[in-house]
């Protein structure tokens, strides 16, 4: 599965390198969207930003097993799992200090897709509002 994950990803980048992929969105696009508090947006709704994409549908079916598994893998371990450990560290530190203030900043990645910092915290009961840019907390 390592060589399988190396090797996609070394012929994604190539094609990248080589113009005969691209991404669909720009970074400004990234940043349009995620200052308008708009994470639902059909680019948040992946998490392509986090994990690279090793399922395409020119893969044999064998591969396609093995690309999937890789992807679930990866999801759970370097998003969902991290997003709770985050959440949980944040909901300790609201719990263990309830007359503090606090201020988190999270990477952008932390609030895309599903079971984000922010769902870890609802779940917990917090409310959680987005501040757009430029307003003051």
């Amino acid at each position: 599965q390592v060589v399988f994950a190396l090797n996609q990803t070394l012929l994604q980048q190539e094609s990248l390198r080589a113009g005969s992929f691209q991404i669909p969105y720009t970074t400004e696009d990234l940043i349009k969207h995620y200052n308008c508090g708009d994470l639902s947006s059909i680019i948040f709704n992946h998490d392509t930003s986090q994990v690279p994409n090793f399922i395409n549908a020119t893969l044999p079916a064998h591969e396609r097993i093995t690309a999937q598994e890789i992807d679930s893998y990866f999801r759970q371990e370097l998003i969902y799992k991290r997003n709770e450990r985050m959440g949980r560290r944040v909901k300790d530190l609201l719990e263990e200090y309830p007359d503090k203030s606090f201020f988190f900043a999270f990477g952008a990645g932390h609030f895309m897709g599903n079971n984000t910092v922010i769902d870890v915290l609802r779940r917990e009961g917090y409310e959680v509002e987005h501040t757009p840019a430029g307003q003051a907390i």
